[in-house]
């Protein structure tokens, strides 16, 4: 004998994109509003579809003309939001506004968000301390950014039988940053380049 269920659909804001939550009495399932491809007002030709106001309330299982019919009494537009759920899910709203602000929104997200690129510095193993200072400051210029640095030392001919040496270069180039930067990976050998990576020191 089946246990009958209570289904709750609600409509919340998570994140940037609207979802719509199917609550169970035994489980959970959240579709994703679709941002392309929706099927909106007379495009939606399904046989029933379960219908949501603009303020989330509840209007129940109807036709899709009668859905329409009622979009176009509040003259906002029908939207298929969870084509997936069994009927198809539709709100009433106006599609247009959504548009504006999801768009809004997103434009918002990407001047916020901060592109890390790894800059490279090279060194080599007869730098001399004048060098090896404006290695230090260009690379203390990048981590500020909150970019990763690459430093490199490439080991040409003999050099290949001092790797010691690279690694104490490697290891007093990272002692002048630690105020900026961690050690994201320490100095190894890859053919014959000595490589080491840095990371910008988390903000406390």
């Amino acid at each position: 004998m089946m246990i009958p269920q209570q289904r709750v659909y609600l409509l919340c804001e998570y994140g940037f994109l609207s979802v719509l939550c199917f609550f169970s009495q035994f489980y959970r399932r959240c579709f994703r509003i679709a941002t392309k491809d929706l099927q909106l007002n007379e495009e939606i030709r399904d046989r029933e579809v379960r219908v949501v106001s603009a303020d989330g309330e509840q209007l129940g299982i109807m036709s899709a003309a009668n859905a329409l019919r009622l979009a176009e009494e509040k003259q906002l537009d029908l939207v298929k939001i969870a084509p997936q759920a069994k009927p198809p899910v539709c709100k009433i709203m106006d599609y247009g506004k959504y548009r504006f602000e999801l768009q809004k929104r997103e434009k918002e997200s990407r001047k916020n968000q901060h592109v890390i690129d790894i800059k490279e510095v090279q060194l080599s193993l007869n730098i001399d301390t004048h060098d090896l200072e404006t290695k230090v400051n260009n690379a203390r210029r990048f981590l500020t950014k909150g970019n990763k640095v690459k430093v490199s030392i490439r080991f040409r001919g003999r050099e290949m039988a001092h790797p010691e040496r690279g690694v104490e270069i490697m290891e007093k180039f990272a002692s002048y940053l630690t105020d900026v930067s961690v050690v994201e990976k320490p100095a190894k050998m890859e053919s014959r380049t000595m490589l080491m990576f840095l990371a910008a020191r988390p903000t406390k």
